[in-house]
């Protein structure tokens, strides 16, 4: 019987963690050894490569600008591999400055464009207005989202572009278009972004199952995770919907 493993790169783990953005891997570590199945985590550093057809799972959290300005050359330099990575059916996972580089580009308040890897088809542009609170989003099948943001940056999806949810309770994307997030699909993988910390998966367990679920798919197929006892979870999520922003 093959050994079910789910492999997980933390990108530039030592640069972009803000807000317990780490509490995500934890997660998606713990939701699978309650299931008997295995995990790697490596966190990536900058000026390493990438092998595209090693990791089944990418994070990248979030920063000041400051931290988004040094990785995100880096970056660059591994967008080729992270996209076939992701187009053979990978998942990546990318929190606030992570998932604003994933798009075309972000232009902060002072200093040069920052170019994104154009994974998606979104670009980010620093607001004047600091959107900080507690959040709720509606997915499309009528489940909610919970989470905490706190960004200037205001990012606007492409025509086509799937948005993770629309807005319940908070700003969102650029606290104009109602939506927040994107979950798009990007050849046989898939692509979430979000301004959600707090950090996001831990109080949503049902989308942390659907990343480890997608990401399993490419090694091993279609992968039934058995049931957890997701009361203290689901609890904290109950609670967080009732909160205003």
């Amino acid at each position: 019987m093959t050994e079910i493993c789910l492999r997980i790169a933390h990108l530039y783990a030592h640069y972009l963690n803000i807000y317990g953005d780490r509490g995500n891997i934890i997660t998606l570590t713990k939701r699978c050894q309650w299931r008997n199945l295995k995990v790697e985590v490596h966190a990536t550093a900058l000026k390493e490569a990438i092998d595209p057809e090693y990791y089944d799972v990418f994070f990248i959290g979030g920063g000041q600008d400051k931290q988004q300005q040094v990785i995100a050359e880096d970056l660059l330099a591994n967008k080729d591999a992270l996209t076939k990575s992701i187009e053979g059916g990978a998942v990546i996972l990318s929190v606030c400055g992570g998932y604003q580089l994933l798009g075309h580009y972000y232009k902060p308040h002072e200093g040069p464009e920052l170019r994104g890897i154009s994974l998606v088809d979104a670009h980010t542009i620093a607001g004047n207005r600091r959107m900080i609170g507690n959040v709720v989003i509606r997915r499309d099948d009528a489940s909610t989202l919970v989470g905490f943001e706190n960004h200037s940056g205001r990012t606007f999806l492409g025509e086509g572009v799937q948005a993770l949810g629309r807005v319940v309770v908070g700003n969102g994307n650029n606290g104009d278009d109602g939506f927040e997030g994107l979950a798009q699909d990007v050849g046989g993988g898939r692509v979430y972004g979000t301004y959600l910390h707090g950090s996001l998966l831990p109080k949503n367990p049902v989308l942390a199952d659907e990343i480890i679920k997608h990401a399993l798919k490419r090694r091993y197929g279609v992968v039934e995770l058995s049931n957890l006892d997701d009361f203290v979870e689901r609890s904290a999520h109950d609670y967080a919907v009732t909160l205003k922003a």
